[in-house]
């Protein structure tokens, strides 16, 4: 009998993201809490808590998301990918040119940790440096 995957949780994201080379929880876009990978110059972020805004608005109640996260995606192709397919990742009109998903943290549910674990780590390869990247592929670190 084989078990079913466990559905990811809230905790799961600072598990996740803090399990991963160099990652440190600070700030972008003045103070909006974000994964970011230590680097030079400076650290780059792969998951940003949006603040609310007028711009992103449940369709069911018309109110603004507060729970927001903001992932990134290595390219356009991954990021069809995931807001085509059934399943919580979504973009609005004011992402149209960047790299990246949004995820309402009250749908990670809908999500097994597994499928989370995937998300969140090309959300890192985007944004690692090359040889971090090659040596966390490679199973070095």
């Amino acid at each position: 009998m084989s078990r079913s995957p466990r559905r990811a949780r809230i905790a799961d994201i600072d598990a996740i993201c803090r399990a991963l080379p160099e990652v440190e929880l600070g700030t972008s876009w003045g103070d909006r809490p974000t994964y970011l990978v230590r680097q030079k110059p400076k650290p780059r972020g792969f998951v940003l808590a949006r603040a609310p805004r007028h711009d992103a608005v449940d369709p069911e109640t018309g109110e603004e998301y507060q729970d927001l996260l903001v992932i990134r995606t290595a390219d356009a192709g991954d990021k069809a990918a995931l807001v085509e397919a059934p399943g919580p990742f979504f973009t609005i009109d004011h992402f149209r040119n960047h790299n990246a998903v949004l995820l309402a943290r009250s749908r990670v549910g809908e999500l097994d940790v597994e499928e989370l674990r995937e998300v969140l780590t090309e959300a890192w390869l985007a944004v690692a440096p090359r040889s971090l990247a090659k040596r966390f592929l490679a199973g070095e670190l």
